[in-house]
């Protein structure tokens, strides 16, 4: 889905009060994400999404009910435009300043303190859209690397399930970067809660610990995160093996932008290339 179609879908979908042409695109990925007045539209890349966008509008009401600060629904309820879902959303306020580390460890100790909804929330299967995404950068990768990506994501499915936690599993965002804490005047708010999850509390710790190691977060930032949240998931003996199913992860959805990106694939190759070659110290590039 590019641009343009995503347009088509949004002007279809009759959500905003004016022209679909005129909304500022925010985020183009799983969804293309529209600004517009005082919504934000969230349209997804095809219908299998269409369950995660019910869930997200659902966990969204829940988090608000529970008292973690997160981005509000405008719609009651996903709609299918042309084969893709369509949720609206409250617009935040204009951020006061970056989020930061620090930050989304203040809010994951809120989600962290959750009992399982009523509702219930699935398992973070954080490798299920590996096939998807490789299927979608089809002959632009390489066959061999397509193949290497599936067979790292069954081995780590595997040690995955057979990990004992630290932490007493619930509630996790499940996509836990600062990327996703929006800094209003009135403080750090969660978005981006499609991946919200019932599983192992470290899962979200990881995802920090990924992003010093390959991504260049400086070490105090990481500090600063593990002080607030108040431990360390480097710690645990079961971190490699969550790092290594979030980096096959990562490698394959940015496969996805291949065909149409010409960065994207470098950046895809790159990160093949570290990951066969074992080689940590690459340095991955954020896409």
């Amino acid at each position: 889905m590019d641009e343009t179609r995503a347009r088509d879908v949004l002007a279809g979908a009759g959500v905003l009060p004016g022209p679909a042409g005129e909304a500022r695109l925010l985020s183009l990925g799983e969804n293309a994400v529209f600004a517009a007045g005082d919504l934000v539209v969230k349209v997804g890349r095809d219908a299998a999404l269409l369950d995660r966008a019910r869930r997200e509008l659902t966990v969204a009401a829940w988090l608000v009910e529970a008292g973690v600060p997160a981005v509000r629904a405008a719609g009651p309820e996903a709609l299918l435009v042309e084969g893709h879902p369509v949720t609206v959303w409250h617009r935040l306020p204009d951020p006061v300043r970056a989020a930061e580390p620090r930050d989304l460890a203040e809010l994951l100790r809120l989600v962290h303190a959750l009992p399982v909804p009523s509702f219930g929330l699935p398992p973070r299967d954080l490798l299920s859209g590996v096939e998807r995404w490789l299927r979608l950068a089809g002959d632009a990768i390489d066959p061999a690397d397509a193949a290497f990506l599936r067979e790292r994501r069954d081995g780590f499915a595997t040690a995955a399930a057979a990990l004992v936690p630290r932490l007493p599993p619930g509630p996790i965002h499940g996509d836990a970067l600062p990327r996703n804490v929006h800094i209003g005047p009135d403080g750090p708010v969660l978005v981006d809660l499609e991946t919200v999850s019932a599983d192992l509390r470290e899962h979200d710790l990881v995802v920090m610990a990924l992003s010093r190691d390959r991504y260049g977060l400086p070490a105090d930032a990481y500090e600063s995160f593990t002080a607030v949240y108040g431990w360390d998931v480097r710690e645990w003996e079961g971190c490699g093996v969550l790092r290594g199913a979030r980096e096959t992860a990562s490698c394959a959805w940015v496969a996805q932008h291949a065909p149409v990106n010409p960065k994207a694939l470098a950046e895809f190759e790159r990160r093949v290339a570290s990951l066969r070659d074992g080689d940590a110290s690459v340095r991955w590039y954020p896409f």
